[in-house]
């Protein structure tokens, strides 16, 4: 059995909803994942993903390159994409103000899992989130 989990996206004509569907299938292969973990988890994963999608092709389209562990007591995603690098900012803890337009993705992103990081390796950028998985009890 395994729990490590890849998937290979192009955006277009793939969006977000096949990361749902991927994601439910890793949750269907992984009952130790409590509810809250999976629901907080899903959620940020399916915002970084969005914002990949929406920002990283520039309108011409990206290819992304999603793994999913729940091994080692904890999940982890990496989601690498051949756009080129963006203005990136993780500052922790900052949300946008109530009246502004965008901002908020990836402050929610790092409210809802214990790290997030952003690198550029060679030509990829690569995302990665990770969550303590919470112990049964």
């Amino acid at each position: 059995m395994t729990d490590r989990y890849d998937l290979e996206f192009t955006s277009p004509p793939d969006d977000v909803n096949g990361v749902q569907d991927f994601v439910e299938r890793v949750w269907a292969a992984s009952p130790h994942v409590g509810d809250r973990d999976r629901m907080a988890f899903e959620t940020a994963l399916i915002e970084l993903a969005s914002n990949v999608i929406q920002h990283a092709g520039e309108g011409q389209g990206v290819t992304c390159v999603l793994t999913l562990s729940t091994e080692g007591g904890r999940i982890t995603a990496t989601l690498s994409d051949t756009a080129e690098k963006g203005r990136v900012s993780l500052v922790v803890g900052e949300m946008p103000d109530a009246f502004a337009e965008s901002g908020r993705g990836l402050p929610m992103v790092e409210a809802l899992v214990d790290d997030l990081t952003f690198e550029r390796i060679d030509a990829r950028n690569v995302w990665t989130i990770t969550k303590a998985i919470t112990p049964a009890g």
